[in-house]
């Protein structure tokens, strides 16, 4: 037992070494530092060793934190989007700066949603007022636009000392909430929204974690149980595994653009109940990372499948401005529930969340979000409220940039020509993208790619050889990372493997931006149909 003492340190090595002899005749129980030393001291001594304590023996105190002491939850926490096979990408990177000779001259990073790292161009607008907000000396500056310094002034002053560097209210700032509610209440055609049931994160993230720990409880079969759509976005499992909830797969139909089946919601909730106390929906609209765009049928038929069976629902809208395909169109959920009725909209209780860092903005470090929840009990909110004010405040810029979203240049101020520019165009080009994606992954032999009907992504199914699955278990590997850790060595492109986000058994996917320049990704999706076909000869 080594959880004894320290009493000298001149020679670390050698000393604990010396430490492990003695360990099992010196050592106690578990005690604190000061009685540990007190009770080697008067071992040393009865043994006649106190004159060598300080020149030979160094005796060690075990870690207070191990990976088997601490939280359990923690170690069953995983996130793919930021994995293994990302960090072998920066491995790469680093080599090829030394000079290391590969197929390739540079990683090119699909793997993420961050639309500036693949070349998008900040808006304008929104950089020139953060510009303002960050230094105000700029605000008697000829080159910037009225509307932009009308912006910035009345940011700085609803922040203490008219500093962006001040903390806001925990909630958030006020008069930028009321600007969330008022575009609420306009993309939502005038239902009503409270700048009291607004709270802004950082990013949407932030806010799901927050609600999904007002939501857990329980232990046993009494835990709280979370239905997640599979394949899903890896926040929800980790938020899941790290707050110790049940996670509740529901499986979208694939053969259908990636649906949502209520058939498959009830499978899986009659299932969950043997085991746990389901409590909570999970709705990513427009999806992630399968790319589909929930019809409003399929809307009204969740919230009534929520209501009859009283869960929670939590719904994941941040790519609301990325919609592609013809005949889609993004619905709230919360317009279509108060459209439905005073029976779902008095009754459903909801939390709906939206961040600046998808849509055409791609402004993800500034770690913008909001969430708006409805029908959540007084006592609850107080709760809430509670909740967030443990970490004082979201980052301040990233308010003011969320300002910005919900409040853009109008028709009659100078800066809105350019910005509505700049903003057709990043829409635009993602939605030639996302048709360029699907028709190429298509002609390829072993990959079948659905739409790209919204978001940022796609995820296609892949055909593995049954030598490739072999040789993958040999490997210790799931067969879907083999195939794209192949990928990265052979060709330098990052995916992510469908297995980190949840399939099918037997089914194999990855997962891709669309986010690269267009040139950029003609040549990706080719190295990947290249790679495609030597992969299938190889294992054949």
């Amino acid at each position: 037992d080594n959880k004894i003492c320290s009493m000298t340190r001149p020679n670390r090595k050698r000393q604990r070494a010396k430490a492990g002899q003695h360990g099992a005749a010196l050592g106690g129980g578990i005690q604190t530092p000061r009685v540990q030393r007190l009770v080697c001291q008067l071992k040393l001594k009865g043994k006649g060793l106190e004159g060598k304590a300080n020149t030979e023996t160094f005796l060690t105190i075990s870690p207070v934190l191990t990976l088997d002491s601490m939280n359990p939850n923690v170690k069953r926490v995983e996130y793919a989007v930021r994995g293994p096979i990302v960090q072998r990408a920066v491995q790469i990177e680093k080599e090829l700066k030394e000079g290391a000779k590969k197929p390739f001259t540079e990683v090119i990073k699909a793997n993420i949603g961050d639309a500036h790292a693949m070349g998008q161009k900040p808006i304008t607008f929104f950089r020139q007022v953060l510009a303002l907000c960050s230094y105000p000396a700029l605000l008697e500056d000829s080159k910037f636009p009225e509307d932009a310094k009308q912006r910035a002034r009345r940011i700085l002053e609803a922040c203490g000392g008219h500093s962006i560097g001040a903390y806001s209210a925990s909630q958030g700032i006020e008069c930028i909430r009321q600007d969330v509610a008022r575009y609420i209440e306009k993309r939502d055609g005038g239902i009503p929204s409270n700048p009291d049931n607004i709270y802004l994160s950082t990013g949407a993230s932030d806010a799901i974690v927050t609600i999904l720990k007002l939501l857990v409880c329980g232990e046993g079969r009494d835990r709280t149980g979370v239905m997640i759509s599979i394949p899903q976005y890896p926040l929800y499992s980790a938020a899941l595994a790290d707050l110790g909830a049940v996670q509740i797969n529901y499986y979208l139909d694939e053969d259908n653009c990636w649906s949502l089946n209520i058939t498959e919601l009830r499978r899986a909730l009659s299932a969950a109940r043997e085991h746990c106390n389901p409590r909570v929906l999970c709705i990513i609209n427009p999806g992630n990372p399968t790319g589909q765009v929930q019809s409003r049928q399929c809307i009204e038929d969740v919230i009534r499948f929520a209501k009859e069976e009283h869960l929670f629902l939590m719904a994941d809208e941040v790519y609301q401005d990325n919609v592609y395909a013809e005949g889609c169109q993004f619905h709230s959920f919360k317009k279509v529930l108060f459209e439905m009725g005073p029976e779902y909209s008095n009754t459903v209780e909801m939390a709906s969340f939206h961040s600046t860092s998808k849509c055409y903005m791609g402004e993800c470090g500034f770690r913008g979000g909001y969430m708006e929840v409805i029908n959540l009990d007084p006592e609850v909110k107080a709760q809430l409220i509670k909740l967030v004010s443990v970490r004082l405040c979201p980052p301040v810029p990233g308010q003011a940039l969320l300002d910005l979203v919900v409040n853009p240049p109008q028709p009659d101020e100078p800066s809105y020509a350019t910005f509505m520019k700049e903003r057709t165009a990043v829409l635009s080009a993602l939605a030639e993208k996302a048709r360029l994606t699907e028709q190429i992954f298509n002609t390829v032999p072993g990959i079948t790619c659905n739409p790209v009907q919204g978001a940022m992504y796609t995820f296609p199914r892949i055909t593995l050889p049954q030598k490739a699955i072999d040789k993958a278990k040999e490997l210790g590997l799931v067969p879907d990372m083999f195939y794209c850790m192949r990928l990265l060595d052979e060709e330098g492109i990052c995916l992510v493997p469908g297995s980190g986000f949840g399939q099918r058994e037997g089914t194999y996917h990855f997962r891709m931006t669309i986010l690269p320049p267009t040139e950029k990704l003609k040549v990706v999706l080719q190295k990947i149909r290249e790679f495609q076909l030597r992969f299938t000869q190889e294992f054949s």
